[in-house]
């Protein structure tokens, strides 16, 4: 069987080709520690921090170039035999308790802890008030009168 290709064909082909691969520029892979115990913590410390680009990314998993540059930081800090604790505070201290996942409970953050139970009781509570005005609106039972029940009667045997 003889296949015979368009030479227009492979230009296109090529020209496809040819920005398909400008489009996948290649990177660097990330640096990896030596130690493994050292990417091990790094692994366990950066799950529980946020990705300040991302913000819904932990720090392990973004790809963002800040987040490797912290990662750097968080690998120097466990070098120099700083602990997880220590860590922590280092970046806390300086990005602010929004690059942890879980802050800690103080005064500062009870609005993050404790604002969505409060809203939602907010919301039970008007909800109740609402319910409750509405039935008095409603009258209890409906008298007809005579001629109104004649009425209904005969409205129903149409």
């Amino acid at each position: 069987m003889n296949l015979r290709i368009n030479p227009l064909s492979q230009a296109l082909v090529g020209l496809m080709l040819l920005v398909l691969s400008c489009l996948a520029p290649a990177r660097e892979a990330a640096p990896r520690a030596e130690d493994p115990v050292v990417e091990a913590r790094l692994v366990a410390i950066a799950d529980e921090l946020r990705c300040l680009v991302c913000q819904n990314e932990s720090l392990a998993s973004s790809h963002a170039e800040l987040a490797e540059d912290l990662r750097r930081e968080v690998r120097g800090l466990i070098r120099e035999g700083k602990s997880d604790a220590e860590v922590k505070r280092f970046l806390v201290d300086r990005y602010g308790d929004f690059v942890l996942y879980r802050p800690e409970v103080k005064p500062l953050t009870w609005a993050l802890w404790f604002g969505p139970f409060a809203l939602l009781v907010l919301a039970l509570v008007v909800l109740g008030r609402y319910l409750r005005q509405r039935r008095a609106q409603v009258p209890r039972e409906t008298t007809l009168s005579e001629a109104d029940r004649a009425r209904a009667e005969q409205l129903l045997k149409d």
